[in-house]
């Protein structure tokens, strides 16, 4: 079953996040793609208004080969970049395991949403990223919804709440969070998180006991 991942990666970590960070209102947004080495990433969305200050920027960065305007749009702008041969170890990373980049923006931090083929797939790019020394943030991890709803009964919302207390050590011994720093992370009333979390465990529990039992 495909895995998607959201995490988050400083600026100083992910090198090409780097390049295009610049003093000026820009705001840069991957392409959807699946990354292959040796010319990652060769495009990208800048959303702002000072173009002519982020190019010059943008081209003065020394993992910069080339960078060239495509497109504009009001404030958006399409752009094809070539990059030296010394980047980028984290995007190496998601090349060496197979996994595509489905969105991915910031400026000195980055957000990405990553998908892998199965949870060995995303075991794979952490064994990466940890033993070339990356950091990461790892904020979610789904499946697909589809089957989740049909195999276990389960809502958007009850699923969302069970994943994060199990990736959070709620059911570790001893927990590694408390409902209420779950909730205020959720944005919901700890009341309102127990109970979806309750509902969600009962009935993953019903399905994987119960009804295999029948």
């Amino acid at each position: 079953m495909s895995v998607t991942a959201d995490l988050r990666i400083s600026g100083e970590q992910f090198l090409l996040g780097r390049a295009l960070f610049t003093d000026t209102n820009v705001h840069v947004e991957l392409e959807r793609v699946v990354p292959a080495s040796p010319q990652v990433l060769p495009f990208f969305w800048a959303v702002g208004t000072e173009f002519e200050s982020f190019e010059a920027a943008v081209r003065s960065n020394p993992y910069v080969e080339n960078l060239v305007a495509l497109d504009r749009v009001d404030d958006r702008a399409l752009y094809r970049v070539e990059w030296s041969e010394e980047v980028e170890s984290f995007v190496y990373g998601i090349a060496a395991v197979g996994a595509t980049i489905l969105e991915a923006s910031g400026d000195s931090e980055w957000r990405f949403r990553l998908r892998f083929d199965d949870h060995n797939q995303l075991s794979e790019f952490h064994d990466y990223c940890a033993e070339h020394g990356i950091e990461y943030r790892l904020d979610r991890v789904m499946t697909d919804m589809n089957v989740d709803q049909r195999e276990f009964g389960l809502t958007a919302e009850q699923r969302e709440a069970l994943v994060l207390a199990v990736e959070r050590g709620y059911f570790d011994v001893p927990r590694g969070v408390t409902l209420g720093d779950l909730a205020e992370e959720i944005g919901i009333s700890q009341q309102a998180l127990s109970e979806r979390v309750r509902r969600a465990a009962g009935n993953v529990l019903q399905v994987a006991l119960l009804d295999a039992d029948e």
